[in-house]
């Protein structure tokens, strides 16, 4: 059951004519909780139609800071539901450098963390919005330029392999 109905969301996505709506859907569930990844979403809306960079930025840029926020504020509401006194590692990053941590909200692994914490931490949430806005900004601008230098040959190759 819940294979046919991922299977239909992303058949869904797929469609062309959604593209940047796919690009925003994709990258704002990428960044809650949820193991996704956008890049390769965001990198064929641009491949499709590489007049739709700039808008696909600002579509990515745009659900995977909502995405991060919700993050903030399951962090922000724990925080007032438990309220334990200890602090982590990283909470002591967060009070030392504050919402300019959230730069590094886009790096896998660790950056849905971040949102949750800063949400703990209640920095201010226009603060890590916008830091958090500008390191997934900066980061799809550079992923997607590495992509469309792979030559096509490649991608073709792959998809022969996968397909």
């Amino acid at each position: 059951m819940i294979e046919s109905a991922i299977h239909w969301l992303l058949a869904g996505l797929a469609v062309p004519e959604v593209g940047l709506v796919s690009a925003f859907v994709v990258s704002f569930l990428s960044a809650t909780l949820l193991p996704l990844g956008s890049e390769p979403t965001v990198f064929a809306v641009v491949k499709a139609n590489q007049a739709m960079f700039w808008p696909a930025m600002a579509v990515a840029t745009l659900g995977n800071t909502l995405g991060g926020m919700v993050n903030y504020w399951v962090g922000y509401g724990a925080r007032q539901v438990f309220a334990p006194e200890r602090s982590t590692r990283w909470l002591g990053w967060l009070e030392r450098f504050g919402a300019k941590t959230l730069l590094l909200a886009w790096v896998p692994g660790i950056g849905d963390g971040l949102c949750v914490l800063a949400g703990w931490q209640k920095l201010s949430p226009w603060s890590c919005a916008l830091y958090m806005a500008a390191g997934k900004f900066v980061r799809y601008i550079c992923v997607t330029m590495i992509l469309l230098g792979v030559p096509d040959g490649w991608w073709h190759r792959l998809a022969h392999l996968l397909g």
